[in-house]
C-alpha cells in the first residue's frame, strides 16, 4: 500500500489553484470538472508521477469548523518538505506569502509556517 493522493480543504479552488501553482510552484496534474467543483490535483515538479495533492472544496459543513479550529490554534493542515527552509522562506516572502512562524530550529528539522490564503496554515520543513 502507498499514498497516491492527499487532500487539503480549500475555500476557493480557483484561488487555491493560482496560489499552489504560481506561488508555491506545484505542477498541475488533473483538472476535471465535477459539477460545481473540480477534481484539481498537483504534483511536485521534482516528482510528476508522485503523490498528488488534491485541492478539495471545503463544501462539507464540518470542514469549515475543522479548518477554523486548526488555524485558530496555529496548527498546520499539512507539511511540505523542502531542501532549504531559509531559501524557501525568503522566496515565498518575496512573493508576498504571509508567514505565521519564521524558520525555527526544532532539533532534527527546521520549520516555518505560512497562510495559504485558502483557509489553511501550511508548514514547510527541512530535515537535518
Amino acid at each position: 500500500m502507498k499514498i497516491v493522493i492527499t487532500s487539503i480543504l480549500v475555500d476557493d479552488q480557483a484561488k487555491a489553484q493560482a496560489f499552489y501553482h504560481h506561488v508555491l510552484g506545484f505542477q498541475p496534474k488533473h483538472d476535471i470538472a465535477m459539477g460545481k467543483h473540480r477534481w484539481l490535483t498537483f504534483t511536485s515538479p521534482n516528482d510528476p508521477n508522485g503523490v498528488e495533492l488534491l485541492l478539495e472544496p471545503d463544501a462539507h459543513p464540518a470542514s469549515k469548523t475543522y479548518k477554523a479550529a486548526l488555524k485558530a490554534d496555529g496548527i498546520p493542515a499539512t507539511s511540505f518538505g523542502v531542501r532549504d527552509v531559509q531559501a524557501e522562506y525568503t522566496r515565498l516572502c518575496a512573493a508576498g506569502v504571509q508567514f505565521t512562524q519564521p524558520p525555527t530550529d526544532m532539533g532534527p528539522v527546521t520549520v516555518a509556517v505560512f497562510d495559504d490564503t485558502c483557509g489553511n496554515l501550511i508548514q514547510i520543513a527541512q530535515r537535518h
